[in-house]
């Protein structure tokens, strides 16, 4: 349950957010027992967190005659020494994304970041607060018909002590969640490794991702499946989770999970069989195949089931194409995403879970990783 939510100001510094914060007398026990922070300092927890990742989405918007910077250090709250000096780097990071973005034709307006405290423990002067932001970016209209905005939903843990003077120090803001990294966020994420057991995958062809494509219009009649649909479908639960299905992102994340729904609410139809042969795709409510849950053994389904086709360039999908990376260049793909909306100029946006994500242009997922190897499906 969410407890709180907070609209932080922009640069507001953290010792102005952190120096009403105090620790109960009852901390300065001998064993102290964790325990759930009051709410007096879950509001501080949240305030925290909000401008830090407020100050990282403000990075990427365009310059309006000011320089964000890190939260500046005070005498009674702060961060730590280095968190502040990953913080400068962060932002540092995340203007250098700013400006690829630019180079590839896409800008942002505004941000708007809400903070909510999940859960706030105290245990002694150690704090471990676990929140989540969500973010909307706004579009800007540089080609006429980019969406109007862009947004995304993640999951932080923050690791705090209680200081000399009874103030809050943060030392550690780190992701909880799988997939791409969030667009403000500058950590690249890691990627899970799959063993192969020996036999011969149809693992696909990687995709070009220079811009502009040549054209390769999608036939979106005819084929028995409803590509409108899936996009709504995976609009409508971008965030707010089918109750039908089960969510996995305790365990290794939902995108691909998420990917099959929409391809189900858009005619894809079950091939029965056992769970763990690839070459089946269902998914039952009690249990589903490997293929409707992990990221390879989609792929192999798909190319093996010619439920779609390798496209030759990233820029060539359209509305109910799915989009895989490989992360690190290791030979196993990372995760899943689904084409929701495509600009009349070529580009594509994707939306999907691990992180929860709307319309994330492919421009912008490329700048935050011009290194990965990219799939594209025709489906």
């Amino acid at each position: 349950m969410i407890s709180k939510t907070f609209r932080p100001a922009i640069g507001v510094a953290l010792a102005g957010i952190l120096s009403s914060a105090f620790l109960p007398t009852s901390f300065a026990s001998a064993a102290p027992r964790p325990h759930a922070a009051d709410g007096a300092t879950v509001s501080t927890f949240a305030r925290i967190a909000g401008d830090v990742l407020s100050q990282r989405s403000q990075a990427l918007v365009e310059d309006r005659g000011g320089r964000h910077t890190s939260a500046p250090i005070g005498a009674k709250a702060r961060m730590s020494a280095q968190l502040k000096r990953e913080e400068d780097a962060a932002l540092a990071s995340l203007r250098s994304r700013k400006t690829r973005l630019n180079a590839l034709g896409e800008s942002y307006t505004g941000a708007d970041t809400h903070v909510s405290v999940n859960k706030a423990t105290v245990s002694g002067k150690q704090a471990t607060v676990e929140v989540t932001e969500d973010t909307t970016l706004t579009y800007k209209k540089i080609r006429g018909d980019e969406p109007a905005t862009t947004g995304f939903r993640t999951r932080y843990e923050l690791a705090l002590t209680n200081t000399a003077g009874s103030a809050w120090e943060l030392t550690s803001i780190k992701s909880q969640d799988n997939g791409p990294v969030a667009v403000n966020e500058p950590t690249v994420a890691k990627a899970a490794v799959v063993t192969d057991d020996g036999q011969t995958y149809p693992d696909g062809t990687p995709a070009s991702t220079k811009y502009p494509a040549p054209a390769n219009p999608k036939t979106k009649t005819g084929t028995g499946y409803d590509y409108a649909a899936m996009a709504a479908y995976a609009e409508k639960y971008w965030k707010t989770y089918n109750p039908a299905y089960r969510q996995f992102n305790g365990a290794g994340g939902d995108c691909t999970n998420f990917v099959s729904q929409a391809l189900k609410a858009g005619g894809w139809k079950n091939v029965p069989g056992s769970t763990d042969d690839y070459r089946n795709w269902w998914y039952d409510g009690a249990l589903q195949t490997n293929s409707w849950v992990g990221v390879n053994d989609f792929a192999w389904f798909t190319l093996s089931n010619q439920r779609a086709t390798n496209l030759a360039n990233v820029y060539q999908m359209d509305v109910g194409d799915v989009l895989q990376m490989d992360f690190d260049r290791d030979g196993s793909k990372d995760h899943s995403m689904m084409v929701t909306y495509r600009s009349s100029t070529g580009t594509p946006y994707l939306t999907y879970h691990s992180t929860n994500t709307y319309r994330k242009s492919l421009a912008s997922l490329i700048a935050s990783y011009p290194n990965a190897v990219y799939f594209a499906y025709r489906t």
